[in-house]
């Protein structure tokens, strides 16, 4: 009884008793870190983390004591990016009957120190990450209590230890690259995002490649760094349209920094699209409302939110579902900030 295909017993899970054994702490004392309470040193609380961890203990906790909330950590939650996806993750949250509880990240994309701590005190559903990062400790200490962890548009290369939610931005960006050249631009920059995002290393790299594919140079000076924000857009197209050779069009990166080029364009007197063509990335409300209307690429951001709470809810009582990137479909929405170059 209890032994598996192969004849030999199953791994078993060390109990609170045996972890304070070893730990020489009482029982409580690992019943306050489980459940992220003060009153506990630094290194008496990594000595039970580790135990815990190298001990096989995972909690399932059951939907008694699991509170019916999700916990959000977006980074720039006042962003229009943070807002449309937490609004997505609440349409679904509130379907199911799940509270929300949203944290925004520090500029690092990093928590603030005690907010694993409150995540454990409230034992949530689970966690969705909007752009955010999580050191290896934190996710060790989760993964201990068995809350699932899922991403949207993760912060750097996806982390093979918990699923994320993205869009297609390599084709999403080759669309709106060949969108202009297909218009007959060839002078092509682009104002990226930070080359530590994965969306931006994939939107830079469709650029480059709809450029090759038309056999048109890329070429380094009209390849600009940003942070996805108006004012990359603004002081980048200023100092590009400013050149002795200005590009004819701009692709943003994102649609404030569309929004930013066509300040810069105002401000030097060029009108949209007459003079320079801009091409945004997001599909924002914001896009439509431009004037003239962006031309962009939507990214189904609500329908990201949608995916990754469903997979939320899905994981806490399904644990072994593999799952680790889950890409949708982006598209190129032609609006009337783009046409054809002077001649």
């Amino acid at each position: 009884m209890g032994n598996d295909a192969t004849g030999e017993a199953p791994p078993t899970r060390a109990t609170l008793s045996e972890v304070a054994a070893l730990a020489k702490v009482s029982v409580a004392t690992v019943s306050k870190v489980l459940n992220g309470r003060t009153g506990v040193s630094d290194d008496t609380r990594g000595r039970i983390e580790a135990l815990l961890d190298e001990r096989n203990y995972n909690r399932r906790l059951s939907a008694q004591s699991t509170a019916p909330l999700i916990e959000v950590l977006c980074f720039e939650i006042d962003s229009p990016f943070g807002g449309a996806a937490i609004v997505g993750i609440e349409r679904v949250a509130r379907e199911h009957g799940i509270g929300m509880v949203v944290t925004g990240s520090e500029e690092s994309h990093l928590p603030g120190p005690d907010w694993v701590d409150g995540v454990l005190r409230r034992q949530p559903l689970g966690i969705i990450l909007v752009a955010a990062l999580l050191p290896e400790k934190d996710k060790a200490r989760l993964r201990s209590r068995a809350i699932p962890i899922v991403m949207i548009d993760p912060y750097g290369a996806p982390a093979t230890d918990a699923p994320s939610i993205g869009s297609a931005d390599w084709n999403g960006a080759f669309l709106a690259t060949q969108h202009l050249i297909g218009l007959g631009h060839e002078r092509i920059a682009i104002v990226t995002g930070p080359d530590s995002m994965m969306a931006s290393t994939a939107r830079l790299s469709g650029y480059r490649a709809a450029l090759d594919a038309a056999g048109i140079p890329v070429r380094r000076e009209y390849i600009r760094p940003g942070k996805f924000h108006r004012d990359d857009g603004l002081t980048e197209a200023r100092d590009l349209l400013s050149s002795s050779e200005p590009p004819t069009a701009i692709f943003a990166s994102s649609d404030l920094q569309a929004l930013g080029v066509y300040e810069a364009a105002r401000t030097l007197g060029l009108r949209v699209p007459d003079d320079l063509s801009v091409v945004g990335y997001d599909d924002l409300s914001i896009a439509q409302w431009a004037g003239p209307p962006l031309t962009t690429v939507r990214v189904p951001l609500a329908e990201m939110a949608e995916q990754a709470t469903h997979l939320v809810t899905r994981l806490r009582d399904e644990p072994e579902l593999a799952f680790s990137r889950i890409e949708l479909a982006t598209s190129l929405v032609v609006r009337e900030s783009t046409a054809p170059p002077r001649v």
